[in-house]
């Protein structure tokens, strides 16, 4: 069987947008944050569709684990994903 490097894989990938994004909402919270807004902080001044998609799925993975909450048009990190990063920053 053949080795393969893990960090080009696409779900290894989707974990990196996915890691990439729980951040950014964590050290943006309490301020609350639109898709939008979030894709072009992640993705850049000027991210293509690819760039967004990827975001856009790491959102709805995110709230599928239980990490984010979308309310409206926000989203912001759940109870448990901020209990994480407070356990992680001691």
């Amino acid at each position: 069987m053949k080795e393969t490097d893990d960090n080009w894989t696409p779900t290894a990938e989707d974990a990196t947008v996915e890691s990439a994004v729980l951040q950014q909402v964590l050290d943006l919270h309490p301020v609350l944050v639109t898709l939008a807004e979030l894709v072009r902080e992640v993705g850049g001044g000027s991210p293509g569709f690819g760039e967004r998609d990827a975001i856009e799925r790491a959102v709805h993975n995110l709230t599928g684990a239980g990490l984010l909450h979308s309310h409206d048009a926000f989203l912001l990190p759940t109870r448990a994903a901020l209990r994480f990063d407070e356990l992680l920053s001691r």
